[in-house]
C-alpha cells in the first residue's frame, strides 16, 4: 500500500508505529526509495527519517488489519 507521511516520524511516532507493527505476526516492511526496512525495528525506521509529504510503501504478510492499525495512527495516508 502507497501512502503519504502526514507528520515526521521521530522517537515519539517511531516508537508508535514499532510498537503497533509489533502487535502483529508477520513481517511488515517500509520502502522508501531504495532503503526498505523492518516496521518492528526502532532503529530502522528512525533511520528512513521520513517527513511529511514523502511518499513509502507498506508491505506486510500479515493482512490487511496491520495497514488500518498504521493509518488509525495518523502518522500517514492512504494514497
Amino acid at each position: 500500500m502507497v501512502v503519504n507521511v502526514l507528520k515526521p516520524i521521530f522517537a515519539e511516532a517511531a516508537s508508535k508505529l514499532v510498537n503497533t507493527t509489533s502487535q502483529f505476526p508477520g513481517t511488515v516492511l517500509i520502502k522508501k526509495e531504495h532503503w526498505v526496512v523492518d516496521a518492528k525495528s526502532l532503529l530502522g525506521v528512525l533511520a528512513l527519517s521520513l517527513q511529511p509529504g514523502q511518499e513509502v510503501e507498506l508491505t506486510s504478510d500479515a493482512g490487511e488489519e496491520v495497514f488500518q492499525a498504521l493509518l488509525d495512527l495518523n502518522i500517514f495516508e492512504k494514497k
